[in-house]
């Protein structure tokens, strides 16, 4: 057996799981310390289905901490940001961009050093080991704890960024983070290197939320590895979390869509997930979410770190209803709803209250809302379906009509069938949906970088990039024979030289459970 648990602004998810068998699944309110949810929530799993902990192989946790940490700009680390690039570069300096509120909360340096490459692996300046040193020196001086290393065209060639992080460890010391842009975004220096400083910030924050994920399990008696969702569907082991904790972003909608495919049968989709807060809508492809093909602005800064296309709005189960206007949200009363919410005994008008007046939920006592005027709690409920629809029509990409999925909790405000788009799916189990997802998540591999491609040596860079794809992935923990080529992109650069090609490629496996 293994255990999912996605971790909400309201509420935490927890699914037992026979392969890909639901045994019991729980939905416990999220404590204002996390782990107190997640322990509720495993004990949950206990009451409907009895478990010893020996019996449960791997704990696959999705979490919100990262992104809100972010977000409210707090539990951050004193953060430098270094660019090799001299003498190109100097326009725009790191961070040129942020919010004060953030470079404040990171207390933020910023340091330009001699390096880079050219698109094709042309040097702009040759490294300078003591110019270096003299950044690091005064990093020390200003009580930096984590480091964001950035340079020109890394992930064409990227031994830079390892020889600048050698000589600023053999400075700083090992109790200093390092993260390297070319492990973390994309091709676009000023996007890469913002994704970069956000992962550095965040790095005293991963040791101190996976231990405590890991302590609440281990007090429940599990002993079994545990992993946290990334936000491409795939897992990440704890170590790898601590390094590169911005890869937890998204991974919420992620694992709900995720859930939606393997409970719906359906891989090529419209997903609809309605939390406590918002409600976040989203493509699957093949059963593995759409990607984002733009810059994403994160807590206000721009990135280019892999992340799902999802729009979200401000609807939930939690979500304040206007009483003149018959609006929902964006404000919520998140994981205070059952305290709140007037069928809970609270003095809050919530659209949660709205879904039990008109039937479709029960939970609570329904005897608090038969005051409600049932025209108006059909205004509501028309309002929600209508800017849902929206959304939907927003995310597609053709004119042909898309199966729609409902998951999450919150999707008792959908109605059956959802204007144009027809009948609204709603699965098994699907209000723990997010859970089941992070169950299932497979172990990924991926390869982004930009080639000269010689006459005639197309196919073997094309093959050079499939292997070293496979590779990765089997590297981080996948089953050998269960890998495949889930996506492939090749896309030629017309503006500059050498037959310069965009090469991407992704592969998912089945997590070996017995390494």
């Amino acid at each position: 057996m293994h255990i999912g648990i996605d971790v909400g602004g309201t509420n935490t998810d927890a699914v037992l799981m026979a392969g890909t068998t639901v045994l019991a699944g729980v939905k416990k309110s999220t404590s204002s310390d996390v782990t107190g949810g997640i322990v509720d929530a495993l004990r949950g799993l206990r009451e409907q289905h009895p478990f010893d902990g020996g019996q449960v192989s791997a704990v696959m946790i999705g979490t919100t901490h990262f992104i809100n940490a972010l977000v409210e700009a707090r539990r951050l680390a004193p953060t430098a940001a270094l660019r090799l690039g001299l003498p190109a570069t100097r326009a725009l300096p790191p961070l040129v961009d942020w919010p004060e509120k953030l470079s404040e909360a990171i207390s933020a340096r910023t340091y330009l050093a001699h390096g880079g490459y050219e698109f094709d692996g042309r040097p702009i300046s040759p490294l300078d080991p003591d110019e270096l040193r003299r950044h690091a020196g005064d990093m020390a001086a200003h009580g930096v704890r984590s480091v964001a290393i950035s340079s020109v065209f890394s992930p064409v060639n990227h031994d830079l960024e390892l020889r600048a992080a050698e000589v600023l460890r053999s400075e700083l010391g090992d109790d200093v983070a390092i993260s390297l842009s070319h492990e973390i975004g994309r091709i676009g220096l000023l996007e890469r290197e913002n994704a970069t400083v956000i992962n550095a910030a965040l790095r005293e924050l991963a040791t101190e939320i996976v231990d405590g994920l890991t302590s609440a399990v281990r007090a429940e008696g599990i002993a079994a590895p545990i992993f946290l969702s990334q936000n491409d569907g795939t897992l990440m082991d704890e170590d790898y979390v601590r390094r590169y904790p911005v890869a937890t972003f998204a991974s919420g909608p992620t694992n709900s869509m995720r859930g939606a495919a393997s409970t719906s049968g359906l891989e090529t989709c419209a997903v609809i997930d309605v939390g406590g807060t918002t409600a976040d809508v989203g493509l699957l492809v093949n059963g593995f979410p759409r990607e984002t093909t733009t810059d994403v602005t994160v807590a206000g800064v721009r990135t280019n770190f892999r992340m799902p296309d999802v729009l979200s709005l401000g609807i939930g189960g939690g979500s304040l209803v206007d009483e003149q206007t018959a609006e929902v949200g964006p404000q919520s009363v998140g994981y205070r709803l059952t305290s709140e919410a007037l069928v809970f005994g609270g003095t809050t008008l919530t659209a949660t209250d709205v879904a039990v007046a008109a039937g479709r939920a029960e939970i609570g006592d329904p005897g608090r809302v038969a005051h409600l005027d049932p025209a108006f709690v059909d205004a509501v409920l028309k309002r929600v379906a209508q800017r849902v629809e929206e959304t939907v029509d927003r995310m597609r990409t053709s004119a042909e009509r898309i199966p729609v999925v409902a998951v999450g909790g919150g999707s008792v405000l959908l109605p059956d069938t959802l204007g144009e788009f027809g009948e609204v799916h709603r699965p098994g189990h699907y209000s723990v949906a997010n859970a089941i997802g992070a169950s299932i998540a497979q172990v990924g591999g991926e390869v982004d970088k930009i080639y000269s491609i010689a006459p005639g040596g197309r196919e073997d860079a094309l093959a050079a990039v499939r292997q070293e794809t496979v590779d990765k992935t089997i590297a981080a923990g996948a089953l050998p024979e269960s890998v495949k080529l889930v996506d492939f992109d090749e896309v030629p650069i017309p503006y500059l030289p050498g037959n310069a090609t965009r090469i991407r490629a992704k592969a998912v496996g089945d997590l070996d459970m017995e390494a």
